[in-house]
């Protein structure tokens, strides 16, 4: 796809912003991410993980201690339970290792789709494409996918148009995209190659809402 090519020209180095040093902080950085942005996940995993480096060690102390760690990100009090959650099930099913399959890999707490396939993805290296929040939204402007569809329902429609040897890499240059220029509020319009492409902007536009134009 043409606007695809382009948004990889735009953000040719685009990669996880999360730092992790293996699949198991990524996971549990990867919950820790929803609803929340990764420079602020990374803030708290900079301590947390210095803290807690096995599931051995999220389970010995009281689930308060953890919150402690996470309590400047959303969410914070549910994500330390399924944290302990997930731990456990990882020493109790899977010899305390994340495991490199999708559907183990829901079965664990805080696990959804997303979460999965960042996982499979950034860790393991199998081709996906996850979509959060980016990703949706600039499928939809761009007209990639319909407004109505689900998360599940543009995964499929970009999987269906994208190669699947750049599936990865463009989930990445999408979320770059939405991150750095084609914002929730305040999209860089103005600036855009894909301006002439783009529903969303092509209304801002004739709403006069376009800025230096």
């Amino acid at each position: 796809m043409e606007m695809i090519s382009i948004i990889d020209e735009m953000f040719p180095d685009a990669e996880a912003e999360l730092n992790y040093t293996n699949p198991f902080e990524l996971t549990i950085a990867v919950l820790l991410s929803a609803q929340t942005t990764d420079v602020g996940v990374n803030r708290v995993t900079k301590d947390l993980f210095q803290r807690f480096k096995t599931p051995e060690d999220y389970l010995s102390v009281d689930v308060t201690e953890i919150e402690s760690y996470i309590k400047t990100i959303g969410l914070y009090r549910n994500k330390a339970k399924n944290i302990q959650k997930l731990c456990r099930d990882l020493i109790d099913k899977f010899d305390g290792k994340i495991p490199e399959n999708y559907d183990d890999l829901v079965s664990l707490a805080g696990v959804g789709r997303k979460t999965a396939n960042v996982v499979l993805s950034v860790a393991f290296g199998e081709p996906r494409i996850a979509v959060d929040t980016h990703v949706e939204r600039i499928s939809k402007r761009l007209d990639i996918a319909r407004y109505k569809d689900s998360p599940l329902e543009v995964e499929e429609t970009l999987m269906g148009k994208i190669p699947k040897e750049r599936w990865s890499k463009t989930h990445h240059q999408l979320i770059f995209f939405g991150r750095y220029h084609c914002l929730a509020r305040n999209p860089k319009c103005h600036e855009c190659p894909l301006l002439d492409q783009c529903r969303e902007g092509q209304k801002r536009l004739r709403k006069g809402l376009v800025k230096g134009m």
